[in-house]
């Protein structure tokens, strides 16, 4: 089966692989298309997967690192030329999606001089909560310039009883905007712009020759946010699964009128959230049977990834999503639990699976999550719990792992063990590889190297008399 065709939406995969989106950090400070950038999905499109989906990609003209956009017109020369290299490269035999997102703002831990002396905003409410934590009255008429400088001095205990919740936590993780941040009118007006901007970014991604887009609808990320049980909004686009619900659906509304029923856009959303409060396979079974309902093309299962029980980082660094619990049923490791890392969202994808087709719709079901195996995959797909195979970690770790299992060479695999060395690159932004080939055959003529030349950035070129064999 894994290795049948499959429509998704207007497009039909020659099998059910899948590779999902994975940041490698090689695009441009502006968000451009770069020649690693190219080789990166050139190299995953020589493995010929039925689909491979570009990394996390901006909808907003907005400064974000190297990472990839499409919140203008002028990304999408760099876009194109991207799309042609993997048709290119699979011989026309993989489709090639993109995935979009929105994010709000992060900014790095700073150190607690910056930022009581230009972070804090000073308020009555400090004044009254210094004076009950010293017993000391001069707070209450005190200038700024004293109470910034006691408070950076100041232990920890001071700042729990003086600083709010959120102040705390811009203290020692740094700044983050949330959904619920209604206070602040760019989170405010978020239902009123989202839509057209993603509409115009999935116009784009048709423009420049992708197959499809898929919605970011995962993570700690805005979209994400809305769909959660932690999102409390006040104005209709909160609370309720169905108000919760809400934009995401006005979203996916505003894509298809741009790009027409001939074009497939899907969604990645989450299974479980696994953090305090937050949505469960219950609450992700409900919105997938509402995803499918309103039209999506494929729905991709996730798990977790939140910044709500995220790791407090080093000073200067930025909190990072995948350190928490949330972030271990993510990526689980090898050195994981008793239960390992393989195979454990299947249950997740399986559950929204049974409920779509129960109410009578045929969208297919992506999972994810620690199949690295043919066996794994084929009984994940006999057994109905999935329709398609996404492997991020295992197709990175070999590329032309789909060629060798399809043309009976799987001996020939290199298999990931799921150290998480990529993950951990990823969190540092760093050039992402794998620690399996990023060390071998380094002085082989033509490679390209990481930033620091310790690194091959591409994974090695298989011997492939399956190729000649073809064409004999």
């Amino acid at each position: 089966m894994l290795f049948s065709p499959i429509r998704v939406g207007q497009v039909m995969l020659e099998s059910r692989t899948w590779v999902p989106a994975m940041v490698p950090w090689r695009a441009t400070e502006d968000g451009f298309v770069t020649r690693h950038v190219l080789d990166w999905y050139s190299r995953f499109a020589e493995g010929r997967p039925g689909a491979l989906v570009v990394e996390a990609t901006g909808v907003r003209d907005i400064p974000s690192g190297p990472l990839l956009r499409i919140g203008h017109d002028r990304f999408i020369p760099g876009l194109r030329e991207m799309v042609e290299t993997v048709h290119r490269s699979s011989g026309g035999r993989t489709r090639f999606f993109i995935q979009i997102i929105d994010f709000l703002t992060v900014r790095r831990r700073p150190e607690k001089e910056k930022y009581f002396a230009r972070f804090l905003s000073i308020e009555d409410r400090h004044r009254q909560k210094l004076f009950e934590a010293t017993n000391d009255e001069r707070w209450l008429v005190a200038d700024e310039t004293e109470i910034r400088s006691f408070l950076t001095s100041a232990p920890d205990e001071i700042h729990d009883r003086v600083l709010n919740e959120n102040e705390q936590e811009s203290l020692r993780f740094g700044y983050r905007e949330r959904v619920t941040d209604t206070h602040l009118r760019n989170i405010s007006e978020l239902p009123e712009v989202l839509p057209e901007i993603f509409a115009t970014a999935a116009g784009r991604a048709k423009e420049a020759g992708f197959d499809g887009v898929e919605l970011h609808y995962a993570h700690a990320y805005t979209m994400a946010s809305f769909l959660s049980a932690t999102n409390t909004r006040t104005d209709g686009y909160g609370g309720s699964r169905e108000n919760r619900v809400r934009l995401p659906l006005e979203v996916y509304r505003a894509v298809r009128n741009r790009v027409g029923n001939d074009y497939t856009v899907g969604v990645r959303f989450l299974g479980d959230e696994v953090i305090t409060g937050g949505n469960r396979i219950e609450d992700a079974v409900w919105f997938g049977v509402e995803l499918a309902r309103a039209g999506f093309d494929f729905l991709s299962i996730s798990k977790g990834g939140k910044f709500d029980d995220a790791r407090q980082p080093k000073v200067g660094q930025a909190v990072y999503p995948y350190t928490g619990r949330s972030g271990f049923e993510c990526m689980p490791p090898v050195t994981s639990d008793e239960r390992g890392p393989f195979g454990r969202n299947i249950p997740l994808a399986a559950a929204i699976k049974r409920a779509v087709n129960e109410a009578g719709f045929l969208t297919p079901v992506v999972t994810s999550g620690g199949i690295g195996t043919f066996e794994l995959a084929e009984q994940t797909l006999e057994r109905g719990e999935a329709d398609i195979i996404a492997m991020a970690r295992g197709s990175l770790a070999d590329p032309d792992w789909f060629l060798k299992v399809s043309s009976g060479r799987g001996d020939e695999v290199r298999r990931c063990n799921y150290t998480n060395y990529c993950e951990g690159l990823d969190q540092m932004h760093k050039q992402v590889t794998c620690k399996l080939w990023d060390r071998v055959n380094l002085d082989e003529p033509g490679i390209t190297k990481s930033d620091d030349g310790k690194r091959r950035l591409i994974a090695p070129q298989w011997m492939r008399e399956y190729e000649t064999n073809e064409k004999d």
